[in-house]
């Protein structure tokens, strides 16, 4: 179903009963990326997945920040006469829903972050890595979405799963060429990591129960989560055997037992 706010309908779908949980997927992902997480969790929680802007079958006519993403979430709940959610968010969508929780922290009952991180506390290091994806968002205009895909898909962020098998490794391809190079270039300039605010300083703020998950391979992230798990009230830090970056497609049963559970207990 679509949802409208300003230039922006948002697809989302909803499934289930029970508590809401809004998941909230990553770079080149889309509502699909949670396909099956969405049928186990259906039975005990309403389970609701959004396309984030420039991503599957969310449209717009012109950039959407971050700020404005979350504002226009926090409508959508609303609108679903949503009290309180949890929220779940994978590396882009992790970042969304921390930017989520520190500006409506009313709305949020729990807070999962996966490969996430609270954006870049340096001015320097902003600027670079705005430039940097600028450069990406040219390289999409330029090329076709598959030379993209190539491209995307053999960075070392993503080099553990090359072990997956071809199954799995064909289902992240086919959801990453059904996105748009129009749709992730005004995602990289608008939502990318050195566009959105710095959280670092805030995030002794939050109040809510919060999940950091990290894979043993994943070193840059481990890093990152243990410096806000220490700034965290609340926080607890998993790092997740055998998985990169993605752990909910490297160790899906691993990953849905982890998060179930927590679920389970600040429910």
């Amino acid at each position: 179903m679509y949802f409208s706010k300003g230039d922006t309908s948002y697809w989302y779908e909803t499934t289930g009963e029970g508590e809401p949980v809004v998941l909230l997927h990553g770079f080149t992902g889309s509502t699909g990326t949670w396909s099956e997480f969405v049928r186990e969790w259906q039975h005990e929680f309403q389970v609701i997945t959004i396309d984030l802007p420039g991503h599957g079958k969310t449209t717009h006519s012109r950039p959407v920040t971050i700020e404005e993403c979350c504002s226009d979430l926090v409508s959508l709940f609303n609108y679903l006469a949503f009290d309180k959610v949890h929220v779940i968010g994978y590396s882009m969508g992790g970042r969304t829903a921390l930017s989520l929780a520190m500006l409506y922290p009313e709305k949020l009952c729990s807070l999962t972050l996966e490969s996430s991180s609270p954006g870049l506390s340096d001015d320097q290091e902003r600027m670079d890595r705005r430039h940097r994806d600028a450069q990406l968002a040219k390289r999409l205009e330029r090329d076709d979405i598959e030379a993209f895909v190539d491209f995307w898909e053999n960075i070392p962020l993503f080099d553990t799963q090359k072990k997956l098998p071809n199954e799995t490794r064909q289902k992240v391809r086919n959801e990453r060429l059904n996105q748009s190079a129009e749709g992730l270039a005004m995602s990289l300039r608008s939502m990318g990591t050195g566009q959105q605010p710095s959280w670092w300083d805030r995030l002794n703020e939050l109040k809510l129960p919060v999940l950091l998950l990290a894979g043993a391979y994943d070193e840059k992230f481990i890093g990152i989560n243990k410096l806000m798990a220490k700034r965290m009230q609340q926080a607890s830090l998993r790092l997740i055997e055998d998985a990169g970056h993605a752990i909910h497609v490297e160790q899906p049963q691993i990953f849905g037992k982890i998060v179930i559970k927590f679920l389970r207990n600040v429910g």
